[in-house]
């Protein structure tokens, strides 16, 4: 089989519209048929319905310390967005490459195959690996069970890039995160008999007052060093929707709302969670001794954990001898860098493109940062020969 260039895997990988909601399996069986076209057996991992799956594969020595480029095959939907082009076609124009995910992050997931191949044919001396996930648009869920797939089915690596668009500056740091669903449950009566009722609105609105106070605290008190670094320098609860009631003149049956959490790596991210669950669990108690019926339910549906900033990490020293980058980076996005991180990997994101053009209609990367990337890849093959 002829080895395809970077730029004809991009165009491969952006043809399969694998938007979290729908499948990726089409574009798991591509990858999979491809390496192995090239002697590269990969391994599936899995979600539980088998309606996707992540991969992995391992090129060169079979033992310990590999590189992994890590990188994630969902991307978000196209739905109600103005595109000049057609979205699952790579469109080039005016020194950029235009598709959905060609910026976030199809155009890494394409080096990183690109690079696998090539070290497998080249013959290197340190192991190279490939790990790409699914469902890290909708918080990571993808990452953890790929992560402990690969325990036993590869020998450990010591080094993850994940390929985040970084316009391949290297990013050390970045927040953690978890978000809750919050559903309080009312019981409905005319508004004029108010105390006989539970307006799910009017208790909701206890909780998303306790997120108010406990910013207002957690903004007034100490910063530690690593959270100085961020932009805002502090943790931060936010709830951005809020949906419930049916008329103006009767009490709530429900309020359903969506709490997160962006937590800075020097503080507690489940502190912080467990605070929220306790306050929602004194309320719940409340409702109930008033009508049985009523009460406050709650639910995570993700958690990303921080990565921390490494003393002397290896994949920071790695990195920083591919790019001449030297600067000191941290976002307040996450990434799937600090589930690696909690595995026993070290852990730095650096990737081509810019976040800014993530998840935008005509989303683009530059012929240049692509190039760019290309580059990283010869010499970290260089490096690992």
């Amino acid at each position: 089989m002829d080895e395809l260039t970077p730029r004809q895997i991009l165009e491969r990988l952006v043809g399969f519209p694998t938007v979290s909601r729908r499948s990726n399996l089409d574009l798991v069986g591509w990858v999979e048929s491809y390496l192995a076209g090239h002697g590269i057996a990969a391994n599936r991992q899995w979600n539980e319905d088998r309606s996707k799956a992540g991969l992995f594969a391992h090129a060169g020595p079979w033992t310990e310390g590999a590189v992994v480029l890590s990188g994630h095959t969902d991307v978000v939907p196209v739905d109600g967005q103005a595109w000049t082009s057609d979205p699952w076609v790579v469109t080039e124009r005016d020194g950029r490459l235009y598709g959905r995910g060609t910026c976030d992050m199809k155009g890494f997931d394409a080096l990183a195959i690109w690079a696998l191949v090539r070290a497998h044919h080249s013959g290197i001396a340190r192991p190279l690996q490939i790990a790409l996930s699914y469902d890290e648009e909708v918080g990571c869920t993808g990452a953890p069970p790929l992560i402990a797939a690969m325990q036993d089915a590869v020998p450990k690596g010591s080094t993850v890039v994940v390929g985040e668009p970084s316009r391949m500056k290297i990013i050390t740091g970045h927040k953690g995160g978890t978000g809750f669903h919050v559903h309080v449950k009312g019981y409905e009566v005319h508004s004029s008999l108010l105390p006989q009722g539970v307006s799910a609105v009017m208790e909701g609105a206890r909780l998303i007052q306790w997120i108010n106070d406990r910013n207002d605290a957690i903004q007034a008190g100490p910063r530690g060093a690593i959270g100085a670094m961020f932009d805002p320098p502090f943790t931060t609860l936010h709830v951005g929707m809020i949906q419930g009631g049916t008329a103006h003149n009767i009490t709530a049956a429900d309020c359903r709302f969506a709490v997160e959490m962006r937590v800075v790596p020097d503080d507690d991210l489940a502190a912080h969670a467990a605070a929220f669950r306790a306050e929602a669990a004194r309320l719940d108690a409340a409702l109930k001794a008033r009508r049985p019926e009523a009460g406050v339910s709650v639910a995570e549906f993700f958690g990303v954990p921080a990565l921390r900033p490494e003393d002397g990490g290896g994949a920071e020293g790695l990195v920083r001898a591919l790019t001449g980058d030297n600067a000191t980076g941290v976002v307040s996005y996450g990434t799937e860098a600090g589930h690696f991180q909690d595995a026993g990997y070290s852990a730095v994101v650096c990737g081509p493109g810019d976040i800014a053009q993530a998840h935008q209609a005509d989303e683009f990367i530059e012929l240049s940062e692509f190039e760019a990337g290309h580059g990283f890849m010869r010499r970290l093959i260089e490096t690992l020969a």
